[in-house]
């Protein structure tokens, strides 16, 4: 039996409700726009649940060791929340600075 090409497209299917298909409809390219979407979520999926939503008992110890000595708190320039050591030391915006 020979190796499979990894980078060969493979077919997935799910399961969605009705009101989603009907949403669909009107996507040109639902398979590109699909692709896209999952890509996406993945870039952006939280770091501790992996996108799950939940922590496990496992997670939610290590992260109640780690909020110990960290906080979450509003960016002053954007108002998005994100982690800051409570630790002391002097507390970084953005990586690009604000001109």
């Amino acid at each position: 039996m020979a190796a499979r090409k990894t980078d060969q497209p493979e077919v997935v299917t799910f399961k969605v409700a009705a009101s989603l298909v009907e949403a669909m409809k009107r996507i040109p390219n639902r398979s590109a726009f699909i692709r896209t979407a999952i890509l996406n979520a993945l870039e952006n999926t939280c770091p501790l649940c992996q996108g799950m939503g939940v922590l496990t008992p496992g997670q939610k110890e290590h992260w109640e060791t780690f909020s110990a000595d960290h906080v979450v708190e509003e960016c002053r320039e954007c108002r998005e929340l994100h982690l800051v050591c409570s630790k002391g030391g002097r507390r970084k915006g953005h990586r690009k600075e604000s001109r």
